[in-house]
């Protein structure tokens, strides 16, 4: 199956995810971060893009990039492909790094900026690996507050307005909105179709300034809305129950799903239509 186009647009906002190849730690040291954020701040300015959030874990990352100019899929290019060069140089290593092609949702900047913003900064506590936002030093959180550099590619002063327009209360005012998202409600859940982060209106007003016919029918299918592969996997017991889900969506096929939860084609196939011999009358 053909790759389905990346929809890419002046002044588009992205939430960009990329696991590690079989899910393996793709950060293994501060000296891989510190790389990672540096190479990003350099495609920041060859393509015209400002990052509203990021995160750093230890086999995924995070980015809630706004691109100025269409350079979406040229921009990741050298993300992923200058830290998998570097990675396997500096660790000795051979093949890939990163598993498939990176996620990025097109999100509706007007409802959802801050609710991914938060969901980006809030990734160590809701993993465990952090009590609070403020205590990974991996991400945008501590430059936002003002406690850690703020690079030129960084929208903090941007974030802050959005709060209040002087820095004191917006901050403050910034730190409650991240503390109120920890057990807060999944901001994908109310996201009607694969591909998007918004409601229906704001997918349709997308699709209206495009081509369609040059897009993967999982995007322009209009009867047939999906949950993000992350949102049915979170709100699922198990993982083939998520791959039953997926499936039974229509928006995946095997390879995605496969794709997704690092398994082969052929054993999703064989989860998936097990299920669909069982349920058959």
């Amino acid at each position: 199956m053909a790759r389905p186009l990346r929809i890419e647009f002046e002044g588009a906002l992205y939430h960009v995810m990329a696991r590690g190849n079989a899910r393996a730690d793709i950060f293994l040291d501060d000296e891989d971060r510190q790389a990672f954020v540096d190479n990003l701040g350099r495609v920041c300015a060859r393509f015209q893009w400002r990052v509203w959030a990021w995160c750093l874990m230890s086999n995924h990352y995070h980015l809630l990039i706004e691109t100025l100019e269409p350079t979406l899929s040229k921009g990741m290019r050298e993300v992923n492909g200058v830290y998998t060069q570097a990675f396997n140089c500096r660790h000795g290593r051979v093949g890939h790094v990163l598993q498939g092609r990176f996620m990025a949702p097109l999100v509706d900047k007007d409802d959802y900026l801050l609710e991914l913003a938060r969901y980006v900064v809030l990734n160590p506590v809701r993993a465990g690996l952090a009590k609070l936002a403020a205590d990974w030093e991996w991400s945008s959180y501590l430059a936002t507050m003002g406690k850690a550099a703020i690079p030129d590619w960084l929208a903090v002063e941007a974030t802050l307005m959005l709060f209040h327009p002087k820095q004191g209360p917006a901050r403050r005012a910034y730190a409650r909105f991240v503390a109120d998202g920890v057990g807060a409600s999944d901001p994908f859940a109310d996201c009607p179709r694969a591909g998007f982060v918004g409601n229906e209106a704001f997918v349709e007003r997308i699709l209206d300034r495009l081509d369609v016919s040059s897009l993967s029918p999982e995007i322009v299918r209009r009867d047939r809305p999906a949950r993000s592969l992350d949102s049915i996997a979170s709100s699922s017991r198990c993982r083939n129950e998520a791959i039953r889900r997926a499936y039974a969506s229509t928006a995946y096929s095997l390879t995605e799903i496969a794709q997704y939860f690092s398994i082969h084609v052929s054993t999703a196939s064989r989860i998936a239509k097990a299920v669909d011999a069982n349920n058959k009358t």
